[in-house]
C-alpha cells in the first residue's frame, strides 16, 4: 500500500517534536538540582503530541488543546488497548500550565517529574507501535 508522503512527514514530525520534549524533560532531570518545573511540562508535551500524532494519522480532527484527558478519550476511541495508559497520562495535563507562571505552586518533587517522564515515554512509545514504520521517526 501507497502510503501519502505528506502524511507520512507530518505524523513524523509530530513525533519528532514528542521526542525532543522527552529528551528535554530528561535532559532537566539532569540538571543539579533537577529542573522539575521544566521537565513535567517537556512530559505533558511529549505525551501531548503522541496523541495528536496518532489522531492526525487516523483523520481524527482536534482542537488545540492540551488537555490529555480529551484526547486519550479520543484515542481510545481508535484502540481500547490504550485506555489505561490514558487514565494514567490523563494526570499530566496539568503539567502543561501548572509551574509555568509565577505564583505558581511550589515545584513538584524531582520524583514525581520522573514518573510524568515515564508516562509520556510510555505514551510515545505506544503510539509508535500503532503507526507504520514510514511514519515513525
Amino acid at each position: 500500500m501507497q502510503l501519502d508522503p505528506q502524511k507520512v512527514a507530518e505524523a513524523r514530525e509530530w513525533l519528532e517534536r514528542a521526542s525532543d520534549d522527552l529528551r528535554e524533560a530528561e535532559h532537566d532531570l539532569t540538571a543539579a538540582p533537577p529542573l522539575v518545573r521544566g521537565a513535567v511540562f517537556h512530559s505533558q508535551q511529549a505525551a501531548e503530541k503522541a496523541w495528536k500524532a496518532l489522531l492526525f494519522w487516523h483523520d481524527v480532527p482536534f482542537r488545540k488543546t492540551h488537555d490529555l484527558r480529551e484526547l486519550g478519550s479520543v484515542c481510545t476511541r481508535l484502540d481500547g488497548s490504550l485506555r489505561g495508559l490514558a487514565d494514567r497520562a490523563e494526570d499530566l495535563t496539568q503539567f502543561a500550565w501548572l509551574f509555568r507562571y509565577p505564583g505558581a505552586p511550589q515545584a513538584p518533587p524531582a520524583e514525581e517529574a520522573r514518573e510524568a517522564l515515564l508516562v509520556a515515554r510510555e505514551v510515545y512509545e505506544a503510539i509508535l507501535a500503532r503507526l507504520p514504520e514510514e511514519a515513525r521517526p
